[in-house]
């Protein structure tokens, strides 16, 4: 019979052995098993959070008060509402069952329709008057322990009620289920009424009544209370304001706090100024003098949720409106940001290790984690936007998001993950009414059960329901704490909280003043600019506006702060419809500080970006911005061309994508995280790969015309291409050689790859937005009179009869770069033999180059420029070093074969472990070139455009300075200095070629 007893109540999820019995004593399970009029009762019990326990709770109720059972049984038969929140508070609260067995009659308040929140205040004074000797009884009836009990009696009755409806859902699924919101909001409306009612019955203990003898009394909820988002259990936080006769204020708020910890909860004033050893109550001005001279940060983050609950209104609404201004002022202090930050850390640091992933409240990924990082976002930001300035977390996110502070999906994740993981907490303390925030530990399955039933989470794809919630928690702390992080160390908070709390709300003129003392020589066209950003109603709009004050500082320290902000314009307005640009300026600080100071120095990045946004991207990461394979490019463009059968396409692919390699390498350049070699090298990768994909694409689209491959052809680099040092605006200097198919004449095969090479050109060099892709053959045999295209042999006949000495040397920097690999080899076998003549050069050839290198000097240099300044023909500059170094080369190579490299600094290098020049000599010269090269790249960005010409002053000239950025010595980043500096280096590097190159 025990075994058929035990199986039937498992059905409804009783274990207890006791259950049966239990059972048969209410009437509800006869020798046929359960009563079919009373298995409604058994089916709710089923479903509590703990049968048993919610069983047994029932048992008690029935034997506290067993005349009224009948009427309690017949009612949860016919009541659906009083069934489900009945069995949900005996299965998920051992305490409010013992408060119901002690108080049977208290089930009643489950029946009706509840007490709303607007009379909970005069329902727990009526409560303390009934017990002090009526309803109408005098104040000082309000007193003793009596009213203690009483208070007590009637808070637990509400809190009842209120738990009642928060777990009665869990039960009953058609019963409606209270968002987090309003249990929270409710429970904070009951610690007011608490308070309240403590407060009156501390009057009456003190001899009187509020305001008697000019003494004046406010209570400031703090924390939870504040923001409207109380615990079941929790500490309610308070400071108290008086006026008048504070020692009876003190009294009076210290018997408050004694009677509401006795009767409700404990009462804690240790936010005070001082914490436990500050005065207990102040004045106003106490208050405020405190603040202003002796609070420290984290102070004035507690004040975000001040909010005036109990005794003296006027002087509550004095206190808030009075501390306000503090609040959202404290921003503008030293080291803010820092300080909350090491706040978080400190408080993250005292959980225990083996606790810290249980943690609800303090852990990481717990609620802390969301709060500090919405309370730091509202600090900053609220200080110029008044709708953040909210208390409840829930709705701070809310406006943050809608104000464009934070991404949406953000606010939506961490706000249902607050909204989580609170429910866990209010589960945790209903059970047992006790302050706890931890997650039951892995092995306490039973625990995680209970919680997951109570939370109203079930079994699901095979997984129980522990199972389920446990992954689910671990899920959300996960997302919370990479979303805190990504959110509470943001940069761009930093910088945010530096920008003056004033010069966030400007008037016009004022606007004008603060835009000029930043720098702006057009303060009225930049407050046109910022009108136009941030004007509408646009989510956009608002992220602009947020963004702006602290762009404005930082194009306010770049060399062109007016470029600048028009070039922010430019990009956002083209870059309006990308859906991520605004959000990763706002959440990544770094790319709108790094951006800022591109914007302000470069004339050719904001072209670049417009045109390769996703470059922004990589400015988050200098890895990601320059650590790039130039084979990884390569291999990219080959790929994205032979997607195209179209030329045009196929040609306009490979632009892009060389666009969005020059602005990676630019922005790296600029902000430091590539040198001079590694730009050159990555510029010369970039235009090898773009001839090489253009060439497969036309040689493709030619063959299909001309029925097959007719030859094979070869690009050979030359000059900087060849060396591996092109800047910005480097044409690129070829040679195009080619190699009959078999069966295929030779005079078909230069048809052929004379059609190839004029098509590459004419399609790289056809006009465009980006900057030019100009291919320059004028170093061919007999120079422009030439073909554009000759075969391998036809350059080996020309350089055995013809060749001139300057074509030798052009040849120094001779390197295969794109086409047939074997064919450009070869090509570099048969002309190592004319650049590395064995023997050297003769005295004539010698003179010769000399002669040539002076007619460049007097002949090439532009009309009217400074030759100490022009930093590839001036005095020192990159054609002297190196025709020095290629005149060495000419003379010498034969004999030592490290100086067979077309590499400049590799060359200069060589040439010291030859004995052909000095260690010292090198470094001047090697400085000079080195100098002239960034200084020829900055010039290009600075200006948008190739020049040679070093600026002497202005603007320009400051732009340079500031894009040489970290390569300009600490001491030289004055413009005048660095003029000087320049002139120096390359005087020096000069007179070390005067004496290398001219004399014998």
């Amino acid at each position: 019979m025990a075994d058929r007893v035990t199986t039937s109540t498992a059905r409804f999820g009783l274990t207890d052995p006791r259950a049966e019995a239990e059972l048969r004593a209410a009437g509800l399970w006869d020798d046929r098993g359960p009563v079919a009029e009373h298995e409604p009762i058994l089916s709710a019990l089923s479903r509590s959070p703990d049968p048993d326990l919610a069983l047994r709770g029932l048992a008690r109720l029935r034997e506290a008060d067993e005349p009224g059972w009948p009427e309690l049984r017949a009612a949860l038969v016919a009541d659906r509402r009083l069934r489900g929140r009945l069995a949900a508070v005996l299965g998920g609260s051992s305490p409010l069952g013992d408060f119901l067995a002690a108080r049977p009659e208290e089930w009643r308040r489950l029946h009706g329709p509840g007490t709303p929140p607007a009379r909970y205040t005069d329902e727990l004074l009526a409560a303390v008057r009934a017990a002090g000797g009526g309803e109408q009884g005098p104040v000082a009836e309000l007193r003793g322990t009596e009213a203690v009990k009483a208070l007590k009696s009637g808070y637990r009755g509400l809190l009842l009620e209120l738990a009642a409806d928060d777990l009665a859902h869990v039960v009953e699924r058609e019963l409606p289920a209270l968002d987090y919101e309003v249990v929270a909001d409710r429970l904070s409306d009951l610690a007011e009424a608490a308070l309240r009612a403590a407060l009156a019955v501390a009057w009456a203990e003190n001899g009187g009544a509020p305001a008697q003898d000019g003494c004046r009394l406010a209570v400031i909820a703090m924390g939870k209370c504040g923001g409207h988002e109380l615990n079941y259990v929790s500490d309610v936080d308070v400071i108290f304001v008086g006026e008048g006769d504070t020692g009876l204020a003190t009294r009076v708020g210290s018997a408050m706090m004694r009677v509401a910890t006795e009767a409700c909860f404990e009462v804690d004033a240790n936010l005070r100024p001082e914490g436990r050893n500050g005065a207990l109550v102040r004045t106003l001005d106490g208050h405020l003098t405190y603040y202003k001279r002796w609070a420290r940060t984290w102070e004035f983050q507690a004040l975000l949720k001040a909010r005036a609950i109990a005794g003296d209104p006027e002087l509550g609404r004095g206190y808030t409106d009075a501390v306000a201004p503090l609040v959202w002022t404290a921003a503008d202090r030293d080291n803010f940001v820092v300080d909350v930050q090491a706040m978080r850390r400190r408080v993250e640091d005292h959980v225990p290790s083996e606790l810290v992933e249980r943690e609800l409240k303090l852990g990481r990924g717990g609620l802390r984690d969301i709060e500090f990082a919405v309370q730091l976002l509202q600090l900053v930001h609220g200080r110029g936007d008044e709708t953040l300035r909210i208390g409840s977390t829930v709705d701070a996110l809310a406006a943050l998001a809608a104000g464009g502070y934070v991404a949406r999906a953000d606010a939506v994740e961490l706000a249902e993950s607050y909204r989580f993981l609170r429910t866990l907490e209010h589960r945790l303390q209903l059970q047992r009414l006790r302050r706890t925030h931890l997650f039951p530990a892995d092995e306490d399955t039973d625990d995680i059960r209970w919680l997951a039933r109570a939370t109203g989470i079930g079994a699901e794809g095979g997984k129980s329901e522990a199972q389920v919630l446990h992954a689910e928690f671990r899920r959300r702390a996960n997302r919370i704490r990479r979303l805190h992080e990504k959110l509470f160390y943001r940069p761009l908070l930093e910088a945010v909280s530096r920008v003056p709390t004033g010069a966030l709300r400007l008037t016009a003129q004022a606007a004008q003043a603060r835009l000029a003392a930043l720098g702006y020589t057009s303060p009225q066209g930049a407050l046109q600019h910022i009108q136009a950003l941030t004007s509408g109603v646009s989510r956009r709009a608002s992220i602009q506006t947020a963004l702006l004050p602290v762009l404005l500082d930082l194009l306010g320290g770049t060399a062109d702060p007016d470029g600048g902000l028009l070039a922010y314009r430019k990009v956002s307005e083209a870059l309006a419809a990308t859906p991520w640009y605004l959000r990763v300026l706002r959440d990544e600080g770094a790319v709108a500080e790094r951006l800022a100071f591109l914007l302000g120095t470069s004339r050719l990045v904001p072209d670049l970006v417009v045109r390769a946004p996703e470059v922004l991207r990589l400015l988050a990461d200098p890895k990601e911005l320059t650590l790039r394979d130039p084979e990884e490019v390569a291999a990219s463009l080959r790929n994205v061309v032979r997607r195209h059968g179209y030329l045009g396409n196929a040609v306009i692919a490979a632009r892009s994508l060389r666009r969005h390699e020059l602005a990676r390498v630019a922005c790296a350049d600029l902000l430091g995280f590539m040198d001079v070699l590694a730009v050159c090298s990555a510029l010369s990768s970039v235009w090898s790969a773009v001839l090489e994909a253009a060439l497969h694409a036309v040689d493709r689209a030619e063959a299909a015309s001309a029925g097959g491959h007719l030859a094979r052809i070869s690009v050979i680099g030359m000059g900087r291409l060849g060396g591996a040092e092109l800047g910005y605006g480097s044409d690129a200097d070829v040679l195009f050689v080619c190699e009959a198919a078999e069966g295929v004449s030779d005079t078909d095969a230069l048809k052929y790859a004379s059609r190839v090479a004029t098509a590459v050109r004419r399609l790289l060099g056809s006009p465009s937005q980006d900057p030019p892709l100009q291919v320059d053959v004028d170093l061919r045999p007999e120079g422009r009179q030439g073909p554009i295209v000759r075969t391998l042999e036809s350059y080996r006949a020309y350089y055995a009869q013809w060749s001139e000495v300057w074509e030798s040397q052009a040849l120094l920097r001779a390197r295969p770069v794109a086409g047939d690999a074997d064919l450009g080899a070869r090509f570099i076998a048969m002309v190592d033999p004319v650049r590395y003549p064995e023997g050297g050069l003769t005295d004539d050839e010698v003179r010769e180059i000399r002669r040539i290198k002076a007619r460049v000097d007097t002949e090439r240099l532009p009309r009217g420029a400074d030759p100490t300044t022009h930093t590839k023909l001036g005095r020192g500059g990159l054609a002297d070093v190196e025709w020095t170094l290629q005149l060495l080369q000419l003379r010498h190579a034969h004999e030592h074969p490290a100086l067979r490299t077309t590499s400049t600094m590799a060359g200069l290098a060589a040439a010291v472990d030859a004995g052909l020049i000095t260690a010292a000599e090198s470094a001047e010269l090697t400085g000079s070139w080195l100098l002239a090269t960034r200084v020829r790249n900055a010039i290009t960005l600075v200006r948008g455009k190739p020049t040679d010409q070093l600026p002497t002053q202005g603007r320009e000239l400051a732009g340079v300075v500031a894009a040489l950025g970290s390569t300009v010595p600490g001491d030289l980043d004055d413009p005048g200095e660095f003029l000087d500096h320049y002139r120096r280096t390359t005087r020096r590097a000069h007179s070390v070629i005067e004496h290398v190159f001219y004399d014998d």
